[in-house]
C-alpha cells in the first residue's frame, strides 16, 4: 500500500477533472471502490496513485468521445434536492433539462410532485440518510435548501488522510452540509441554490459567509449571487437569493439575465368569474365559475383583522392585512397563508374580501394551468407559500444552459487516464 495522505491528495486532484463514475471507469474498478478510497474506508494500492499522477502529467492524444449518455433524454441532467413540489425543476425542465434524482422529505409535497412529474424515478426522502455516492452523476445540482444557523466552530478538525475539510467542520449538522458533500463527491458542472433574501444577514452574516467560503474555497466553484424579485415575472413581490456556481469560469453573470420590462398584474391570475373559464371544483362553481363562498372571510375574521390592523397603525407599526385589486401586485405569499390569508386578500368592494384559491396561488407562483393539486387547501397553501416563482428559474436556467452545454462538450473531449 502507498502513503494514504499522498494517494488521497492525488485522488482529490483527479476528482477535479472526473466524476467518481468516470474515474472508476477509467481505472477499471467499481465506483464504490473509488468512494471507499476517497473516504478512507480502504486504502488504494500504491500503483493507483502512481498511475494517476504520471498519466495526468501527460498530454494523451485520444479521439474525442461523444457527450456521455447520461444526458440522453435531455440536453443536460440535473438533480432536485429539497425539491418541494418541483418549482425549480420545472424551470430547468422547460429549458431541456432531465431530472435524474429527487429528494424531498415532506410526504404531502411528494404527493404533489409525483402527481405532476410522474414516477420515472423514486422521490427519495431524507437526504441526510443518502450516501453521496448513491446520487447519480449529473450536470447541474439544484437545491432550495432550508436556512439554518451554523454552530460556532472551535478548532477545525482536518481529515486524518490529509484533506482539509473545512466545510465538514463548519457546516456539519446543517442541511447545507448535504449539498456540499454531494458537490464534493459528484463535481457537477454547475449548481443553483435558492433561499430567502435574509440568508445574507442570517446569524449576523455568518451563515452566508460560511456558505460562500465553502463553495468558493473548499469546493473551488466560481460563484455569482443575486437577490431577484419575482415581480418582473408574476404579480407578486417575492425576493429570493439565487446562488449559481460553475466548476470553471464560464463568464456567467446575472447582469445578462433576461428580465421583462414590466411585470403582470393580479388580473392575470384571478378567477374572472364571468364564465370565460370553466368551473373547477372545489375552487369555483356554476356557469360563471364563481369563486366558492368558503374562500370569503367570515364576519368575525374580517372584523378581527381590521381591529388588529387599526391597533398596530395607532402604535406606528406597519402590521396589517394586504387588500388587493386586479390592477395591483401582491405581497409575498407565505406558508402561513392558510391561517387567515391576511397578506393577500382580494377586495370585493363593500363585501367581505376573500382569500386566493389554491388555483390562483398556483398561477401567482407561475405554475402551469394544468398543475395538479391533489392535496387539501391547507397543504396546497403551505406548498405554494414555500415554492419558488417558476418563471424566475426558467430564466436563470436559460442563462445557465449554454454554459453547462459548453462544459459538457469540453468534458467529452477530455483525455482519459487509460484506454477503456
Amino acid at each position: 500500500m502507498g502513503d494514504p495522505i499522498e494517494i488521497e491528495a492525488i485522488l482529490s486532484e483527479a476528482r477535479k477533472n472526473w466524476t467518481q463514475k468516470e474515474l472508476a471507469d477509467l481505472l477499471g474498478v467499481d465506483a464504490k471502490t473509488v468512494s471507499r478510497w476517497e473516504t478512507g474506508k480502504i486504502l488504494a494500492p500504491r500503483m493507483v496513485g502512481l498511475a494517476i499522477r504520471e498519466l495526468m502529467r501527460k498530454d494523451i492524444d485520444l479521439p474525442k468521445s461523444p457527450i456521455p449518455p447520461s444526458v440522453s433524454g435531455g440536453d443536460f441532467t440535473f438533480i432536485d434536492l429539497f425539491a418541494g413540489i418541483g418549482g425549480i425543476r420545472l424551470g430547468f425542465q422547460r429549458q431541456g433539462g432531465k431530472c435524474v434524482f429527487t429528494s424531498e422529505w415532506n410526504t404531502f409535497s411528494q404527493k404533489t410532485y409525483v402527481a405532476n412529474f410522474g414516477d420515472e424515478h423514486e422521490v427519495n426522502g431524507d437526504i441526510t440518510k443518502i450516501e453521496a455516492s448513491e446520487v447519480p452523476d449529473h450536470d447541474v445540482l439544484l437545491a432550495g435548501f432550508p436556512c439554518q444557523p451554523f454552530s460556532i466552530a472551535g478548532v477545525s478538525k482536518k481529515n486524518s488522510l490529509g484533506r482539509a475539510h473545512g466545510f465538514a467542520c463548519d457546516t456539519q449538522g446543517t442541511l447545507f452540509f448535504d449539498v456540499a458533500r454531494i458537490l464534493e463527491e459528484k463535481r457537477p458542472k454547475a449548481f443553483l441554490l435558492e433561499n430567502v433574501k435574509n440568508l445574507v444577514s442570517h446569524d449576523k452574516g455568518r451563515t452566508f459567509s460560511v456558505i460562500m467560503r465553502t463553495l468558493r474555497e473548499e469546493l473551488g466553484y466560481q460563484i455569482e449571487a443575486r437577490v431577484i424579485d419575482a415581480k418582473r415575472f408574476v404579480p407578486q413581490h417575492r425576493e429570493r437569493i439565487v446562488i449559481v456556481g460553475f466548476r470553471e469560469d464560464v463568464g456567467f453573470s446575472f447582469d445578462d439575465l433576461d428580465l421583462p420590462d414590466e411585470g403582470p398584474r393580479l388580473a392575470s391570475i384571478l378567477h374572472p368569474e364571468d364564465g370565460s373559464e370553466s368551473a373547477e371544483a372545489p375552487f369555483t362553481a356554476g356557469p360563471k365559475a364563481k369563486v366558492s363562498d368558503k374562500y370569503v372571510l367570515s364576519d368575525k375574521l374580517w372584523a378581527y383583522l381590521r381591529a388588529y390592523a387599526d391597533k398596530h397603525k395607532a402604535a406606528g407599526n406597519g402590521f396589517g392585512f394586504g387588500l388587493v385589486t386586479p390592477d395591483m401586485v401582491a405581497r409575498t405569499l407565505s406558508a402561513r397563508y392558510h391561517k387567515d390569508g391576511s397578506e393577500i386578500l382580494v377586495s370585493r368592494g363593500k363585501k367581505n374580501p376573500r382569500r386566493l384559491t389554491p388555483r390562483e396561488c398556483a398561477r401567482l407562483m407561475g405554475f402551469p394551468e394544468d398543475w395538479k393539486i391533489p392535496v387539501s387547501d391547507t397543504q396546497a397553501y403551505r406548498q405554494f407559500g414555500n415554492a419558488v416563482a417558476v418563471p424566475v428559474f426558467e430564466a436563470v436556467a436559460a442563462l445557465m444552459k449554454p454554459r453547462v452545454m459548453a462544459l459538457a462538450e469540453k468534458d467529452a473531449g477530455r483525455p482519459r487516464l487509460f484506454a477503456a
